[in-house]
């Protein structure tokens, strides 16, 4: 078969995340209400800061904004991770990055499955942080073999999607017609089911033991349980949201505010108490209570180098000694000055992001520059940071595309109910997740090094100072 008849991953990829934000939009209205306060405060800063349209205009950012960037899922059992890695490459998003939640007390290890080619994000970003829920965590063992007994009965996928997974491993591709029917099967793996599949004491104990537990283990698939748009400013979407009325978790994770977004920040809104029907014991339903569905809103800053992430870690870790946050938040003003206190030692400017190599950034050849090679005016040994100094070069941050496992995971505790930060004794295993999975995950690090050194090679190339030296 030709593979021009075959739809681009990266086409399959916006169907379906088209339709996955159709389908959540109407499962979960406030979603709606929370994309339109996003859009219109997105547009208020865009508006107001012409330098920051001009800069994500100029890096392919501008379009992207106003589409979905991310959804999460949480996975029972090792064959749904392997068959879902299997269901997104088809979409073109691979894994990327190793994230154990159970530091920060959710019993989970989770992957990003993510478009990785600058071309495909730019195409469409969006990415679903995808977790598996690790059972050994479970302490009593009953409980622990009951849950494994459960998830062994249900088959997460629908037979067609499976087929059509074959077929697009099996000839490299989809035609239009069955990456529509892809796409259509793909998302009844995501829908929600308000009848669960065990009883109302079986979902209690397991509740008890955790509440993502219960989530993962008592319904009949993964239901999509937030999708994230973008945000230029999170804290007037944190501030806004109560006068939509909706009501915001109470800190935003991740870095502190800053004249330099470095990384990710995220808040939600309280996740919806929804109604359930449990199994009864004489085969008749009783109603119950399940909470777990929620919105999220994420605004994205610069990638940061292994020795960026060291910095930012330690500062975090610093805070989260400092003040912990308690089960109602109301310490919240509290974490927020000691954060805003301990991230004063970690650089605010982008040039000395760069200079001290804390950051990710994209090289481009400016006019001047472009203007000096042709004239030959160019000593091949001028060192890179002069040439930045020269406005040869221009220097702009990559944007980070990953996540943070404590602002995951603090995102997840608010969403079941708390804001308290506990932890797990950490008992990290990648090796585990990878054979699970049944494929490596991606380097994160790696990519935007490489995304960096391409971009620095092509505009040294063009400068034609190829001896040059950072």
């Amino acid at each position: 078969m030709s593979t021009d008849a075959f739809v681009h991953p990266d086409e399959i990829r916006s169907m379906f995340s088209s339709a996955m934000s159709d389908m959540y939009r109407s499962e979960v209205p406030q979603y709606g209400t929370l994309m339109e306060l996003v859009s219109e405060i997105n547009q208020n800063t865009l508006d107001a800061d012409p330098k920051l349209a001009e800069s994500l205009d100029y890096n392919g950012e501008l379009e992207r904004i106003d589409l979905e960037r991310h959804g999460a899922i949480r996975l029972g059992k090792p064959e749904e991770l392997f068959n879902m890695r299997r269901m997104f490459a088809v979409m073109g998003m691979h894994p990327v990055g190793y994230y154990d939640l159970s530091v920060a007390g959710v019993p989970v290890h989770s992957t990003a499955f993510r478009p990785i080619d600058e071309e495909a994000l730019k195409r469409n970003p969006f990415r679903v942080f995808t977790s598996l829920l690790r059972l050994e965590l479970i302490e009593d063992e009953d409980l622990r073999h009951q849950a494994e007994s459960i998830l062994a009965k249900r088959d997460i996928f629908t037979a067609d999607a499976i087929k059509l997974i074959y077929l697009a491993e099996k000839n490299g591709g989809l035609t239009r017609t069955q990456a529509e029917q892809f796409v259509a099967e793909a998302l009844e793996t995501f829908r929600w089911h308000s009848n669960a599949t065990v009883t109302l004491e079986t979902y209690q104990k397991l509740h008890d033991a955790h509440r993502l537990i219960a989530d993962v283990v008592c319904f009949k698939g993964p239901h999509i349980n937030h999708l994230t748009p973008r945000t230029l400013d999170i804290d007037a979407v944190q501030q806004d949201m109560p006068k939509r009325g909706i009501t915001p978790k109470a800190i935003v994770e991740g870095p502190p505010a800053r004249s330099c977004p470095i990384l990710l920040r995220q808040t939600s809104f309280k996740a919806l108490e929804e109604r359930v029907k449990f199994i009864g014991n004489s085969f008749d339903e009783s109603l119950g209570t399940h909470t777990a569905r929620f919105g999220e809103i994420e605004q994205r800053g610069i990638a940061l180098t292994a020795e960026g992430r060291k910095l930012y870690d330690t500062l975090l870790a610093a805070t989260r000694h400092a003040v912990q946050i308690n089960a109602g938040g109301s310490n919240a003003r509290d974490y927020e000055t000691e954060l805003a206190e301990r991230f004063r030692a970690f650089p605010d400017d982008y040039e000395t992001l760069r200079v001290e190599k804390l950051a990710f950034f994209r090289y481009n050849v400016t006019k001047a520059g472009l203007n000096a090679a042709k004239k030959g005016d160019l000593d091949p040994a001028t060192p890179v940071n002069e040439l930045v100094d020269q406005g040869y070069l221009r220097a702009d941050p990559i944007i980070y595309e990953d996540f943070l496992p404590v602002s995951a995971a603090g995102i997840f505790q608010s969403n079941l109910g708390s804001d308290e930060q506990k932890n797990y004794s950490e008992q990290s295993n990648q090796d585990v997740f990878e054979e699970c999975l049944g494929a490596p995950v991606g380097d994160e690090l790696a990519l935007y090094a490489g995304l960096e050194k391409d971009s620095l090679t092509d505009a040294l190339k063009t400068l034609g100072v190829h001896k040059n030296v950072a």
